[in-house]
Order: structure tokens, then sequence, then C-alpha cells
């Protein structure tokens, strides 16, 4: 399973970023094997819409389950679309992030939990 977690640097021991649409990195993990590869989040400092951008960039690496802190209305509503599961974490790197997933004890993003158009 392909699993996308937004963070702050470019390997595992990356922190997660809680910021999905102006994360600086996507980490796209496969959670049997933690192969990984480092996508850098091209919409970080979009003056607007940067969720929507991000969300398109996610859909495009062909994940299956988003982990990250918030999702705006716009790109929860395109993730959603696409049938990608989102997950909620509050901290720690992005090794600990994927365990939690594995383990099942992340909680489920089911409506957007951040307004949204804000600027970091």
């Amino acid at each position: 399973m392909k699993i996308c977690v937004t963070a702050k640097g470019s390997d595992l021991d990356a922190s997660v970023d809680p910021h999905f649409g102006r994360c600086k990195n996507f980490l796209v993990v496969d959670s049997e094997t933690m192969d990984f590869q480092s996508v850098g989040n091209d919409q970080g400092s979009a003056s607007g819409g940067a969720g929507v951008q991000a969300a398109q960039q996610v859909i495009g690496n062909g994940i299956n389950v988003l982990i990250t802190g918030s999702v705006g209305p716009n790109a929860f509503s395109l993730l959603e679309s696409e049938n990608i599961e989102m997950k909620i974490v509050s901290g720690g790197s992005v090794k600990e992030a994927i365990e939690a997933y594995n383990s099942g004890s992340l909680e489920s993003i089911d409506a957007p939990n951040s307004p949204g158009k804000s600027k970091r």
C-alpha cells in the first residue's frame, strides 16, 4: 500500500508536517517494505489554492492513504472523491506515523479539519 506522509524533511526520520497544503515534502512510503520516495511540495509557497494543488500532486502519485495533521475543505473534497483514506497525526517522525498507521492507532479525518486558505 502506498502511504503519503506530509514531512518537514526528506527521509523516514523527518518530522511530520501538520500542514497538508503547505508542507515541505510528501514522503510516499510502501507500508510493507518501508521503501520511500521524497516528493517536494511545489505548492508550499503558493499564494492561494495550495491545498487543492497539493491534493492533485498527491493523487498523481497513486497513493491510498494520506497521513497529515490538517486538511482544508477543498483538498478534502478532492482527496475524498479519489477514495484516498485520510488519517491524522499530531507529531513524531514519518516512520512513527507509518508504524502507528500499521498498528491501527491513527484516527480518520472524516471531515475537513482546517479552514483552508491560510498562509504559514
